[in-house]
């Protein structure tokens, strides 16, 4: 990297974390994790192509022919992501937006000597970032893409010597290396893995994206039978590789064929600004996905990609663990803090699509207040309905939900022992 190229990416690293400081994005009880990101910046992990969405497709942006851009995306603001990787059109890799990172750093209360698996290592940053709090040899890092691991591996042997990386699937963990102290995945799955549970040790923890909206801190029981804990974030990640794509919304002529439907008797902006309904339908109607018609604006929510998002603080209130190791672990996730701010959202879109399997399809035109729908589901009814419920019980956040996971699966809920709202 040349000495010119250096400095105008210290600047923009300073800058980033100047930025970070005005928004009080950095946890207050961690102050190792900006020390951290100062000795270990994003752009020594960067490849040197990015992709950036010109708002029809990703295009790239490489770093010999257009150094600036390079590293306008790469720094490009607290909640922004950098796409690394592309696969059929859609991301498939990035380096997380940085609030993002410290907030799931500080959720896991790491220290030194603590035993960590990370699940998806992708260009190695936030294993190197982990090496440098809890000792590389201490750190078990797994990553699906076999390319993507030996570049991170590469890169973690100059950056944080003492890294395992692993290819292989995260979904099962690597349970030889086992039991960890931490687990923390830097991707989605559908459910958490049981493997996860069973590969911590009873009193530790597991720091994860659940439904590519929102992170959970679960805390593993005494006897080993259970995993439970509030959700502690909103960001979103990317689900598992493999994971079929969101199907396309079908083109031409066919929105001339749906059929009127029952209005929604309400402006469908919020189904893309509001991040904590998003969650709520997110888990009331998990199948059904909602987007912004094209032209027509766009949610910050559903719309990110590839770990858009914001790094929440804990969840003001909730109960403490039962086998907290400590006092201040116990508090680590109850005492009220000052939870970061979700970027906010764009002009409410004129018109939302809700898609779902099987055929079903509905437009929500906010102008006019009407629907149009096709397909054996009325989902703009669905929507209303859950949404409906979920004004009801009070519009929880995302940080009035828990989940426990058990070897037979696992439950959301808003209290102990309550159903979520809108379910």
């Amino acid at each position: 990297m040349r000495a010119q190229h250096v400095q105008h990416a210290q600047h923009e690293q300073r800058r980033l974390h100047a930025t970070m400081a005005e928004q009080g994005l950095w946890p207050d009880r961690a102050p190792w994790i900006r020390e951290a990101m100062e000795r270990t910046p994003r752009h020594t992990f960067a490849p040197d192509r990015l992709w950036r969405w010109d708002g029809a497709a990703y295009r790239p942006v490489e770093r010999a022919t257009e150094p600036r851009r390079w590293l306008a995306e790469l720094y490009a603001g607290p909640h922004d992501p950098a796409v690394t990787q592309i696969d059929g059109g859609v991301p498939s890799s990035s380096l997380s937006a940085p609030a993002v990172v410290a907030d799931m750093l500080d959720t896991a209360l790491l220290a030194p000597g603590r035993r960590v698996l990370e699940l998806g290592t992708g260009c190695g940053w936030n294993a190197a970032l982990l090496a440098g709090r809890v000792g590389g040899e201490h750190v078990v890092s797994v990553e699906a893409d076999r390319s993507l691991a030996e570049s991170a591996r590469r890169a973690l042997d100059g950056a944080a010597p003492g890294v395992t990386v692993l290819h292989g699937d995260g979904g099962a963990g690597h349970p030889v290396g086992g039991p960890y102290d931490r687990v923390i995945a830097t991707y989605a799955p559908p459910r958490v893995p049981w493997e996860w549970v069973a590969q911590t040790r009873p009193g530790g923890w597991i720091v994860t994206p659940w439904g590519r909206l929102g992170h959970v801190a679960l805390r593993v029981a005494r006897d080993g039978g259970s995993a439970s804990g509030w959700f502690q974030g909103l960001a979103q990640f990317m689900p598992p590789r493999g994971t079929p794509p969101t199907p396309p919304w079908p083109g031409g002529a066919a929105d001339a064929a749906l059929a009127p439907g029952v209005p929604l008797g309400r402006d469908p902006g919020p189904l893309l600004a509001d991040a904590n309904l998003f969650f709520a339908l997110r888990v009331a109607l998990p199948d059904v996905h909602i987007t912004a018609a094209p032209g027509t604006g766009a949610g910050v929510w559903p719309q990110g990609s590839a770990g858009a998002g914001s790094g929440a603080a804990a969840r003001p209130g909730a109960p403490a663990p039962a086998d907290a190791e400590s006092e201040a672990e116990a508090a680590s996730h109850t005492a009220p803090e000052t939870a970061s701010t979700p970027p906010a959202g764009r002009a409410a879109p004129a018109t939302v699509r809700l898609l779902a399997p099987g055929g079903s399809r509905a437009l929500l035109d906010g102008r006019t207040g009407t629907v149009r729908r096709t397909g054996p589901r009325d989902l703009a009814s669905e929507v209303a309905m859950a949404w409906s419920r979920w004004e009801e019980c009070g519009s929880p956040s995302v940080h009035d939900h828990g989940l426990t996971v058990t070897p037979y699966g696992e439950h959301l809920w808003t209290d102990p022992g309550h159903e979520p709202c809108g379910v």
